[in-house]
Formats: structure tokens, sequence, C-alpha cells
């Protein structure tokens, strides 16, 4: 699969269109060499936007995820509904305007956050590498939420390191053109946020195992 990257250096922005999934960052900081005449060693690279060609939708609206609307709206019953993205907030902004997320009468989003409120980490398998420290929220508004009523979906684990007890790993939503008719993903997991929405505390739950908890009480 190639890869489409969209380089800002000194101002300018610098569409690399020749990587393919194989390359290292040796070979996009030599190609970024040949762009911008910077050697390798003394580049720093921040803010990578990249474009996935395995999906022919264009638009925002395109690659929503079904049920999204419906998913938000359920959870608004029993939650407040923070959105996390590892962008920068401007980008966040126009992303919930243009799926109809920050303007919907139906729930409200209580606020947002971006890739400032990430922080970087050391693992011994991975190395440097930035995360979702929902420490963040709980010390800023430890009179409304901690451990016992926090949950963050994610389809990227490694974003709640610091926080795994809190962490539920969805499915990434890929090929939209393909997969739209078929993905339930959020469909399940409101029903999932409604069965736990009755606890008092989520330390007990494993939210690995949220499909076999969910089959369960539905069973009952």
């Amino acid at each position: 699969m190639s890869l489409s990257l969209i380089i800002k250096w000194g101002g300018q922005e610098y569409t690399i269109t020749s990587l393919s999934e194989e390359d290292t960052v040796l070979d996009l900081k030599q190609s970024l060499k040949g762009l911008t005449g910077v050697l390798p060693e003394r580049q720093k690279l921040l803010g990578l936007k990249m474009k996935d060609h395995r999906s022919c939708a264009e638009t925002g609206v395109e690659l929503m995820r079904p049920y999204l609307h419906e998913f938000l709206t359920s959870a608004y019953e029993d939650y407040d509904i923070v959105i996390w993205s590892a962008t920068n907030m401007k980008w966040i902004e126009a992303k919930m305007k243009e799926l109809g997320v920050s303007t919907n009468a139906n729930y409200k989003i209580t606020f947002m956050l971006d890739s400032a409120a990430m922080i970087t980490v050391h693992t011994p398998r991975r190395g440097l590498i930035d995360v979702k420290p929902l420490g963040v929220i709980w010390g800023k508004f430890s009179e409304y939420y901690s451990k016992k009523n926090t949950i963050m979906f994610d389809d990227i684990g490694r974003n709640f390191l610091m926080n795994p007890q809190n962490g539920l790993k969805i499915r990434p939503f890929m090929k939209a053109h393909l997969n739209r008719d078929k993905d339930k993903e959020l469909l399940k997991l409101t029903q999932y946020l409604k069965e736990i929405a009755k606890l008092d505390d989520f330390l007990e739950l494993n939210h690995k195992h949220w499909e076999r908890y969910l089959s369960k009480k539905q069973g009952q």
C-alpha cells in the first residue's frame, strides 16, 4: 500500500507519495532531504498527516462510523462525553462540525482534548510513545470523574497505556465504502454502555471481555 504524507516545514507543505508500508523512518528522512535540503540527522518529525488509499471515501461523513449519532445519543443519557484526539484542536473542531457531532441537538460534548494533553512515555517494547493519561481529567475534575466511573474507547490500545483498566480497545473502522453496511461495533457498544451504567464502580470490569459480559447480561 502506498502512503501519502503531508509534511510541514518552514511554513510550507510538502507532499510525499513515494513511500510504502515497508519503508523506514530513514527512508522518509531521505525523501525530506530531497524536498527541503535538510540533512536527516537535523530533522525532527512532528504532525504528520497520513492519507489511507485503501478507502474510496473522501469526506468525513463518508468515513463516519455507522451508528455514531445513535451511540452518542444513548451514551449522553448516562455519561458525560469527552472527545480526545491525537491531533490539534483546530482539526478536531472542524471534524466534529463536519460530522455533525458538535451541533447535534440530541447530545452535547462536555469538552474536547487534543494532542497537547498527551504525554510521552518510554516503554521497553516500543520505546517513546505518546499516550492519553486519564489522570489529566481526574486531577482537574476530581469531584466528577475517577477510575470508578470513566471508560475510554480507542482503536489504538497504547493510548490508554497509563490506565489500562479504564480502556476498551474497539475494532478499527477501515475501508468504509466496503464495511459501512456490515459494521455493528458502535451498536453493540451502545448496549454495553447501557449495561455498565447500572454499576457504581467500573473497576470490577474487564473491558477486554466486554462482548462476553454483554452476551451474559442479555442472556439473563
